[in-house]
């Protein structure tokens, strides 16, 4: 059984990577606009 803390350590480092994922995706989108 995981203690909280390291589900909450785990779901924002989660969501860390979905933001740097998204911004990729939008660098990428304007890259290929040009």
């Amino acid at each position: 059984m995981a203690s909280t803390r390291e589900i909450r350590r785990r779901i924002r480092s989660v969501k860390n990577t979905a933001q740097i994922t998204k911004a990729m995706q939008m660098v990428a989108a304007s890259k290929m606009r040009r």
